[in-house]
């Protein structure tokens, strides 16, 4: 807390923020801990959190804020590197609400913005107009234009665009003391009239004009003359011969001058032609030193560059290996990207630089395409820079402090020479070394000692002798990410005392008091001072359920691999994080609940949760994570949430009553083992309006929701039924079909279709007739003893398939990924989980890689809308059900919409029914209501299929088993059998089971007429 503030003042200010203020004030445990640090190596706990529903709101608190004289930090998105947005001050989270595109302008190329609308947003919204925002990081998906602002962000598209600063035209701004107004550059007209109007705002006009008379001369020759300076503040946008720019003087402040509440930007047409270049070099240096010549015969869109450790690091890490593939030979890579206005013009401007170097498109070393998928596929490898060096694979940690120094690019190469020197001198070996070339930023991620004194101390000399090295260089400590807590201290080595005497000069000017982010840029803080980490962390040691085999077995080092990166609050795309995207909070996104857990370890003295695995602000944090395992592949830094709650969970409740829907959904396979003997009186009971009703309030289930239906025979009764000899478990033909509590009670016409399918193929199916499960529902639910007890019971009843090592093929996503990822890491020294780990398939998996030769799906012939359940996306992936379906000769549209929003028990749980059809309103939902009607609709999940026929959609939906087992059937009545008469010899079978499923399959799909579209050539 700040010295400054007591309290009663801060319970006074509490009531002055909620009184006057039409926002969100939290000064709550929970919401301090979620927005102590950001994406750098600093912690600071703030006095509280505002997120103002409007800029009015926004504006209005920092104004109750200055009258109880309490410090302001403005945030966008939260993931600035140089520790901008962790301050111990009230904290403005523009983000929420304040994202509104205000006006554009598509003749004059210019738009208003708040400061909380996220780059890709405003890219969308400016779509129509063919324009968008030149500058791109690779944040692009979650920063905010306010934080882009402050931190003067750059991105590889800066190469063609410049910087933020050279995009803005206009701010409007509000000092602490209460002057709001809007800047920009500033004639001399306009000048005579802003002193003649007198006030605060000539005050502030004067003492530009004061700063720049005492400092022309340093500001003209103190500034390095390089397309990467984002060090200090632009004095040089003041200088007469730039028109005295107050809106670009304060761009790249940190937010520690004045807060932003609107700006004018410039935009730039969205060009329609790119193509990109790619040249392999035998190590980094000298592809750096070949960017001064590449950039003499041309000019282009961008010029980037990777290394051959962040290769290895990504084949390490199976990440973006397509990303990998398309990269011609070499161990390092400079990818030249053109823009232009037609095809020609972008393949001319590669083909004259090959040409000008003396290169050729066929030599091994060069990669060409105009392809903008693979285009895209290249850059991802370089865009995924700081993820995939995060959490290198050889347990070493990484961390920010000298990721983004910036040198003339003509003496880039020696540079970079003597900056290895430097790591080879501290032991700080292989950091990778990648980043924007054409403009001489060089990012890295460096394994800087970060929990002892030693190697503190260390991490502190070495930034003094980087900063020292970079200067020599005539180059900048920032090149992209700014200077905050990290480099602050160092402005003096790259800019000299005079220049920095006039940075506080320039500070007292707009924030007399030094209430803005105090403690950044100047008068900094030390930058080994309020490090997230240092060697004073004490983080209680905790016994825990899972093993956490890629974390050196540490519940600690698993939270710790979520760095700040922030593409869990990304809109759109991929999988996580649904609940963020739904409640806009920070407490719902990967990174906050991560926080909040890394709080909950008690490293600090001044931790926010202090009641440890008890915690009521990790819980509620938890309540809404739907434990899809998005972020477990879509975080660049592999956050397994779902594992994490899972954990919580079981020690939060641990002898102690635990919510009903943990008795009622978390014991789910035994219910639903008891209600197979009378499925009607079950089916009844659930539905039946004043018992049904009764029974959810007792069950902890929604009201809204409605009870799934369990199926009049169960698949193993069916299954028994039949009464064939159980195959061979050693022979080769021979397949376990798993038996889910979903496909086996509630939806059986997916295992037998399944079977179906597989007989077809050649395979001996085998059935576990004994009662078997994954523990999936108790693991979701925390109940992770039960858990293991039930997983070793499955293991004893798979004993004779298990030692065979016979293949067992999951139907359902969820249970097949409790086998590949969940159960080796809850019992990490069970041989047997091990050994089903390696033998779990899916459906597609056994189909694509291990049918029998000559063996073909049938080929329906339609086009299907599919959505991929969460638990598939994030650890089986989907690469052999895309082929699956193409063999099948179905044209599968795969949605890229985000989680169904039932994940689950999730969805049925009390209170989470809104954001549960929210999550689907977000994007599943509308898709299935969109997608053509007599499209096949495929979802493997049963959660996803749960929640398209609940949520309005009109739609039903089919398992990919269930569709190919429609195809295997013979001709309806009326229609011709030629296309089955080249098909294999089929194993016979018995009528009466082919008809039950097709009838099955049939009802799910909407009756004999879906059937007979599906089948209609």
């Amino acid at each position: 807390m700040s010295e400054r503030v007591h309290e009663s003042n801060l319970d006074s200010l509490v009531g002055a923020l909620r009184a006057e203020t039409d926002a969100e004030v939290r000064f709550d445990p929970g919401s301090r801990g979620a927005y102590s640090t950001d994406g750098s190596n600093y912690r600071q706990v703030p006095l509280g959190v505002v997120v103002p529903r409007t800029v009015e709101a926004g504006a209005h608190a920092v104004q109750v804020c200055a009258r109880f004289d309490v410090p302001v930090l403005s945030r966008g998105g939260g993931t600035s590197l140089a520790g901008q947005t962790t301050n111990a001050a009230v904290v403005i989270d523009w983000s929420k609400y304040c994202h509104a595109l205000v006006s554009v302008d598509p003749a004059a190329r210019t738009c208003v913005v708040e400061p909380g609308i996220v780059l890709d947003e405003l890219d969308r919204r400016l779509a129509d107009h063919r324009l968008k925002f030149g500058p791109k990081p690779s944040t692009h998906s979650h920063c905010a234009l306010g934080g882009m602002i402050g931190n003067n962000s750059c991105g590889a598209s800066a190469q063609a665009y410049g910087k933020t600063v050279d995009n803005v035209r206009r701010l409007e701004v509000l000092t602490y003391d209460g002057l709001r107004m809007w800047v920009g550059p500033t004639s001399k007209a306009e000048r005579a009239r802003i002193a003649a109007e007198g006030g605060r705002r000539a005050e502030v006009y004067d003492g530009l004009d004061r700063i720049v008379d005492e400092y022309l001369a340093d500001i003209r020759r103190g500034y390095p003359k390089i397309p990467r300076r984002v060090s200090g503040y632009n004095l040089d946008s003041l200088l007469p011969e730039n028109g005295l720019d107050v809106a670009r003087a304060l761009v790249g402040s940190e937010g520690t001058l004045v807060t932003v509440l609107h700006a004018e930007l410039d935009l730039v047409p969205v060009p329609p032609y790119e193509s990109l270049l790619v040249l392999g070099y035998d190590d980094i240096c000298r592809a750096a030193d070949d960017v001064p010549h590449l950039l003499e015969h041309c000019s282009p869109g961008q010029l980037e560059a990777l290394d051959g450790r962040m290769a290895q690091l990504m084949r390490e890490e199976h990440a973006y290996l397509d990303s990998l593939d398309a990269l011609p030979e070499g161990d390092s890579w400079l990818l030249v990207q053109f823009i232009g206005d037609s095809r020609d013009d972008v393949d001319g401007q590669a083909h004259a630089l090959l040409k000008a170097i003396g290169r050729s498109e066929k030599d091994a070393s060069v990669a060409f395409s105009d392809d903008p998928r693979r285009e895209q596929k290249m850059l991802k490898a370089r865009e995924a820079g700081l993820g995939v060096t995060a959490r290198p694979p050889d347990d070493r940690e990484t961390w920010e402090g000298w990721e983004d120094s910036a040198v003339p690019p003509e003496r880039l190469g020696d540079y970079l020479r003597d900056l290895k020197r430097l790591f080879e001198e501290f032991d700080y070996n292989h950091p990778s070394l990648y980043g924007h070339f054409g403009q001489g930023c060089v990012h890295t991620r460096i394994p800087f000692g970060m929990r002892t004194a030693q190697g503190v101390a260390d991490f502190r000399r070495f930034l003094e002798r980087a900063a020292d090295l970079v200067a020599s260089y005539g180059g900048s400590l920032s090149g992209e990410h700014g200077d905050g807590q990290a480099r602050g201290e160092l402005l003096t080595r790259m800019f000299g005392e005079r220049l920095v005497a006039a940075f506080g000069e320039f500070k007292a000017l707009f924030d007399p008091g030094n209430r803005m982010n105090p403690g950044k840029v100047v008068d900094p803080r030390p930058v080994d001072g309020q490090l997230r980490l240092g060697p004073a962390w004490r983080p209680a040691a905790e016994e825990t359920h899972f093993g956490y085999p890629e974390d050196d077995h540490s519940f600690t080092q698993a939270v710790l691999r979520c760095v700040g990166i922030g593409n869990c609050r990304s809109h759109q795309g991929g999988v996580m994080c649904p609940s963020y995207r739904v409640t806009k909070e920070e407490e719902h996104s990967t990174r906050g609940r991560s926080r909040l857990l890394f709080e909950m370890l008690g490293g600090h003295a001044d931790s926010t949760v202090t009641d440890g695995w008890r915690s009521t602000e990790v819980r509620d944090a938890l309540d809404l994570c739907l434990a899809c395992k998005g972020c477990k592949s879509d975080c660049p830094t592999g956050v397994d949430m779902a594992t994490y709650k899972a954990e919580f969970l079981a020690h939060h409740y641990e002898r102690r009553l635990r919510p009903a829907a943990h008795y009622s959904m978390g014991w789910l396979p035994l219910w639903s083992q008891l209600a197979t003997h009378v499925p009607a009186l079950a089916n009844s009971a659930l539905h039946a309006p004043l018992l049904g009703r009764a029974g959810k309030r007792l069950a902890g289930v929604d009201e809204a929701r409605q009870a799934p239906v369990f199926a009049g025979r169960s698949f193993v009764r069916w299954w028994r039924a039949r009464g064939d000899e159980r195959p061979d478990p050693a022979d080769p033909s021979t397949v376990v079909l798993w038996p889910d509590t979903f496909s086996n009670f509630f939806h059986p016409s997916v295992a037998m279709s399944a079977v179906r399918v597989l007989e077809d193929a050649g395979f001996r199916v085998a059935v576990p007739t004994r009662p078997v499960c994954c523990g999936l529902t108790w693991i979701s639910t925390g109940q992770l003893d039960v858990a293991k007890r039930v997983l070793r019971r499955t293991f004893d009843v798979l004993r004779p398939y298990l030692d065979a090592g016979t293949p067992v093929v999951g139907l359902e996503p969820s249970c097949t990924a409790v086998f590949r990822a969940d159960a080796p890491e809850l019992l990490p020294d069970d041989q047997d989980a091990g050994r089903l780990a390696g033998q779990m398939r899916t459906f597609a998996e056994q189909l694509v890689r291990h049918a029998p030769e000559g063996w073909r799906p049938p080929e329906l012939g339609r086009s299907a809308t599919v959505q991929t359940h969460c638990h598939q996306h994030a650890v089986m992936k989907s690469d052999a059900d895309h082929e699956l379906m193409r063999r099948a000769h179905l044209d599968a549209d795969v949605l890229d919409e985000g989680c169904c929003g039932l994940a689950g028990n999730f969805g049925f749980e009390r209170g989470h029914h809104e954001v549960s059809l929210a999550v689907g309103e977000l994007g599943v939902l509308p898709a299935v209501r969109a997608a053509a009607p007599d499209a096949l609709l495929l979802a493997d999940g049963f959660s996803c299929r749960t929640q398209i026929d609940q949520g309005g959609t009109g739609r039903h939906a089919l398992h990919l088993a269930e569709a190919l087992a429609l195809g295997l059937e013979g001709p309806l009545p009326g229609e011709r059998p030629e296309r089955l008469a080249d098909r294999p010899e089929r194993p016979s079978r018995t009528a009466r089971w082919a008809t039950t499923a097709l009838a099955a399959t049939a009802a799910a799909a909407g009756g004999r007429e879906a059937v007979r579209r599906l089948r209609r050539p």
